[in-house]
């Protein structure tokens, strides 16, 4: 029996990578600098997972920016725009890999980021590969290779980790129309064959290549690629043994088609889909000479694995197959869980109780070799007491009184159908809307945060940390709000927001304030690029004790006579961008959420804020990776979003946000949400996500972003203009508002005020031109 790991955290215990990644950005760090850091992170990480006892270590893992855009340059799917800068070498190998992920504005060269969406059902965004007819694909880069020899000559068994050919193609989107991004693997396959012959050169025994696709729901000829690709790998790189994994969800349909691939390995995300397991000791690879990987340590989640749970399933396979053939592994990349528990040492922030029940990257290695040790029957003292410390913890949390709250529960049960529903269709509430706010042709507002400086930041952290009294911290934030909203007035805009400066985060923020949920001081994952997040961890019953968000809004609209958006997460990002308890259907703590912020909007009602929004960027994401498991989700989904707005009045405009999602085959279901206003981020797909309201004929308000606030560069008026008209060609005038793509928190003032000038601008422009030619 072997070990091994999918991948680990690139962003290092401290967020090193995203501190040098942002002073490289600002011009403060040479590109060796950079890289120096990226090194340290790499020997730091594979030296921690040898030292756990992890027989294979991923390398490859590490990215500056995403593994999909790596995989780009690796293959040579550079979009055009960008060869000006490879052109007589304009700028460094990391700029151009930056520029692709946030554009490029700098010499005279004005450059469009790629567009980002979400890593299937995660909170990681990555950089969709852009693919035309006819696309010639090259060895571009060998970072692959390079990252596997300094691996190799640290002394460490390292097996890179590549993106799969197919599920890179899948992931990405044609940008011209009459052919199918499938029809490029065979052009794809060679420059493939390439870097694994590199690396077979190089020594490498086995290779982890990933195919995340195979959880998806495949057509016959998305199988039938999957299948030429790994009998070409097979016939071309007979020496390397290939690990091919999948996570997230079952194989399913796609089963058959796995079992008949040339590989060594099949590993198995037993997390997400325990039941596979017994479908595969159910087939004819019981005979067959390749291997299993069990992935059975939670690489999504941070609670300790059950060790008799996982033993159980372990022995069920060692029975059927025989130890030899076994691996241990997390369920998927750790990726996407924190680095190391023992950074939490402040008992206020994470008391000892709860800590006791959870497990980042770092314990989760040692539980993925403390399950080898104790399947191998290993009497090892140390090993049996781990066992045992295991099982106390498991039934400790299980008894806990801090997880449940009968009031709570008995009010989620009591909720009915009515509770779900506005008192007025939308018809209706839009006249009296209208009738109330008074609001021009094009509104336009913002999505809510503004630039959050190192200032702000510095603040808070003085605050935590009891070197700042409450008294004159909230007398910064409110001098610092005011600044937002003069500087709104300013501008011009319609609506304004009051910046959040109070906010750390859009979930962190409310689950601190709800009960039910506890907090860490370095709990930090990777959403995209140098943006991190710290996901709060829903422990227990979620209930609200007091109003979050009334005092800072009301302040902030008794400062103008415009009208100030109230800001909320909605429930079921609040939900998705957590760590959510185990021990109870998901569903269930979604309504427990949607509970709490339905109170918070009535309090902002009576408080006298006429526009709330309630961002639910997580929507699309939530969505189970299988079809057939859709529409259980979106009912409870929808229903959870509808009752935390629904207990407002006609007159009171309930806004909501969603970024980088894909709504073609959900949009009945954003319909159903009933929100009066919907703001979507449509600029770096130059307003192609608008053609799916157009058909579906939408019947509310939508503001399509109109400008990327991922990326430093700042948009011409000319731009924008030409984004609106594009929605213009396809929504009713009187349907559209006029803002950015998401909040602008990540943000420097410079960038905001300059972009927000020319986005009010573009939307005054346009609301002439509609009056003139009317």
């Amino acid at each position: 029996m072997q070990t091994h790991n999918l991948g680990y955290p690139r962003i290092g215990n401290r967020r090193e990578l995203k501190t040098a990644c942002e002073q490289y950005w600002a011009g403060k760090i040479e590109p060796c600098q950079l890289e120096q850091t990226a090194k340290s992170i790499r020997l730091f990480n594979w030296q921690l997972q040898k030292d756990a006892g992890i027989d294979w270590i991923p390398c490859n893992d590490f990215s500056f920016y995403d593994q999909t855009l790596d995989t780009c340059l690796m293959v040579g799917a550079i979009p055009e725009r960008y060869h000006q800068l490879i052109e007589g070498n304009k700028a460094h190998s990391l700029d151009l890999l930056f520029a692709m992920a946030r554009g490029y504005q700098k010499d005279g060269i004005d450059i469009t980021a790629m567009e980002m969406t979400k890593w299937f059902d995660t909170n990681y965004h990555y950089i969709v590969p852009e693919f035309r007819a006819n696309q010639k694909f090259s060895y571009f880069s060998n970072k692959a290779v390079n990252e596997f020899v300094e691996a190799k000559s640290g002394g460490f068994q390292a097996k890179p980790v590549l993106l799969a050919p197919v599920s890179f193609l899948l992931l990405g989107k044609e940008k011209e129309e009459g052919f199918s991004r499938l029809e490029l693997i065979d052009d794809l396959l060679p420059v493939y064959l390439e870097a694994l012959k590199q690396l077979d050169e190089r020594g490498a025994y086995f290779v982890q290549l990933d195919e995340p696709c195979l959880s998806l729901s495949l057509s016959k000829a998305e199988l039938d690629a999957i299948k030429k690709t790994y009998e070409r790998i097979s016939q071309k790189c007979p020496q390397l043994k290939i690990i091919l994994t999948s996570y997230f969800e079952c194989y399913g349909n796609n089963l058959q088609t796995v079992l008949d691939l040339p590989v060594h390995t099949v590993h198995l995300d037993l997390v997400r889909c325990p039941s596979q397991l017994e479908d595969i000791l159910t087939t004819g690879f019981v005979k067959s000479n390749k291997y299993l990987s069990l992935g059975l340590v939670d690489g999504r989640n941070i609670w300790k694995n059950d060790f008799k749970q996982s033993l159980s399933m372990i022995e069920r396979a060692k029975q059927k197959i025989g130890k030899d053939r076994l691996w241990i592994a997390p369920s998927c990349s750790l990726l996407h869980s924190p680095c190391d528990l023992d950074l939490e040492t402040n008992e206020k922030v994470l008391t000892p109780e709860i800590k006791q029940w959870l497990a980042f990257s770092k314990q989760k290695l040692h539980e993925v070799s403390a399950l080898r040790q104790l399947a191998a029957g290993d009497a090892d003292p140390l090993i049996q007491q781990a066992l045992q410390d295991n099982i106390r913890c498991i039934e400790s949390r299980r008894i806990s009184p801090l997880i449940h709250n009968d009031l709570v529960k008995q009010r989620t049960a009591a909720v009915v159908d009515r509770d779900t529903r506005r008192k007025s269709p939308a018809a209706v509430r839009r006249e009296k809307q209208r009738a109330t706010l008074q609001l021009p042709l094009f509104p336009s507002t913002t999505i809510g945060s503004f630039p959050q400086t190192r200032e702000v930041r510095s603040w808070r952290a003085q605050w935590k940390k009891g070197e700042l009294a409450a008294a004159e911290y909230n007398d910064l934030l409110r001098a610092e709000t005011e600044r937002a909203v003069r500087l709104q007035e300013e501008i011009g805009l319609d609506v304004l927001a009051h910046g959040e400066f109070e906010r750390n985060d859009m979930v962190e923020y409310f689950g601190e304030q709800l009960a039910g949920f506890v907090f860490t001081a370095n709990g930090w994952v990777q959403s995209y690029g140098s943006r991190c997040v710290k996901p709060p961890i829903i422990y227990g019953d979620v209930r609200r004790p007091h109003p979050m968000t009334v005092e800072w809004s009301s302040y902030a609209q008794s400062l103008t006579d415009k009208w100030m958006k109230g800001m909320l997460t909605g429930p079921v990002t609040i939900l998705q961008w957590s760590f959510v308890r185990n021990d109870q259907p998901r569903s269930e703590t979604c309504m427990q959420i949607a509970l709490a912020i339905r109170d918070e909007a009535v309090d902002l009602e009576k408080a006298g804020i006429r526009i709330i929004q309630i961002d639910e960027p997580a929507i699309r994401e939530g969505l189970p990776l299988r079809r057939e498991n859709w529409q259980e989700y979106l009912d409870w989904a929808v229903r959870a979003f509808r009752l935390s707005a629904s207990g407002v009045e006609d007159t009171t405009q309930i806004h909501t946000h969603m970024c980088y999602s894909e709504f073609n085959d959900i949009i009945e279901s954003i319909a159903d949400m009933d929100a009066d206003v919907i703001t979507i981020e449509t600029s770096r797909s130059q307003m192609e996500l608008l053609n799916v309201f157009a058909r579906f004929k939408y019947p509310n308000e939508i503001g399509p972003g109109v400008y990327d606030i991922h990326s430093p560069r700042i948009p011409s008026k000319s731009e924008m203009i030409a984004l609106l008209e594009k929605a213009r060609s396809v929504i009713p005038a009187e349907q559209l508002w006029v803002n950015p793509d998401c909040g602008l928190k990540t943000r420097a003032w410079d960038e905001t005020k300059a972009a927000l000038k020319e986005m009010v601008a573009a939307a005054r422009l346009l609301r002439q031109s509609v009056k003139t030619s009317a």
